[in-house]
């Protein structure tokens, strides 16, 4: 899966699970407040990562991460670690 095709994913179901305008999803905007996250959210962004990608993300995994480009970046990371 290239870099493209990963972020084209992660916008989709973004979209789909949490009602976020697809023109709010620019590389450098605030991941947390495009998204409105809470904590209950974090926990589904880590299932849907799951689902559609077969990665895990743990708590740890969020800390630098403020941008949807470095949340791409962080899935492509683990997608390259993985094997994929």
């Amino acid at each position: 899966m290239n870099k493209e095709e990963i972020i084209a994913k992660i916008n989709d179901f973004m979209i789909d699970e949490f009602e976020v305008d697809g023109e709010d999803i620019q590389p450098d905007a605030n991941l947390k407040d495009t998204l409105g996250l809470d904590s209950l959210d974090y926990v589904d962004l880590v299932v849907s990562i799951e689902s559609n990608f077969g990665v895990k993300l743990v708590e740890v995994d969020f800390v630098g991460i403020s941008s949807f480009q470095t949340f791409y970046d962080l899935i492509e990371n683990k997608l390259k670690a993985k094997g994929n």
